[in-house]
């Protein structure tokens, strides 16, 4: 995992984002209408992450330190905008859920919090099965509600643990989210 810092890897986040956001689409699933993804990814202030692997980007994000969400309060790593590769995403979202739970715990935060695009009720929508998947993988369902960008999303929530060994599977060069007082690299 590391932040975004060149235009080049930002490129390769937007193309991503629209690589998912068109697989979404032919399989009918809801996709972000009212905000451009694409473009929050070109934005170096956003601070953008993504999880590579041989040089392949895997799945993009933007992290965020929140207090406040608007779905719940207290502090938490928020990852926004978080889009896997298609046909990698079981692999990149449990690299992903040790890493920002491990992530969190070293920031001093007690949660890791995350949307996905849904309809209610949860059990009836196409989405049904991811979120069965991410549960299966240490994510507690919060119910659905309105999104960081105003979309129907299902709420998902992490604790935060120290994953002292994690460092031998998954490396992190990400800058300290948006909100913190500095930017440092947390290794």
């Amino acid at each position: 995992m590391r932040t975004l810092s060149t235009d080049a890897e930002r490129d390769e986040a937007v193309a991503l984002v629209q690589d998912r956001q068109r697989w979404l689409t032919m399989r009918g699933l809801p996709v972000p209408a009212r905000t451009d993804i694409p473009g929050l990814f070109r934005d170096p202030q956003a601070a953008p992450a993504g999880l590579f692997e041989d040089g392949l980007l895997l799945a993009c994000m933007i992290p965020q330190h929140t207090s406040s969400h608007g779905w719940e309060h207290g502090p938490c790593l928020f990852l926004s905008c978080f889009h896997t590769l298609p046909d990698h995403s079981d692999d990149a979202v449990q690299l992903i859920t040790l890493w920002a739970s491990d992530f969190a715990a070293r920031l001093g935060l007690p949660l890791v919090r995350t949307e996905i695009l849904a309809r209610d009720p949860l059990y009836a929508d196409p989405i049904a099965p991811v979120l069965r998947r991410v549960i299966d993988m240490g994510w507690n369902l919060r119910g659905p509600g309105k999104g960081q960008h105003g979309e129907p999303v299902a709420r998902l929530e992490l604790l935060a643990e120290q994953r002292p060994g994690l460092k031998a599977l998954i490396g992190c060069r990400v800058h300290e989210p948006q909100s913190a007082t500095n930017t440092r690299s947390i290794t």
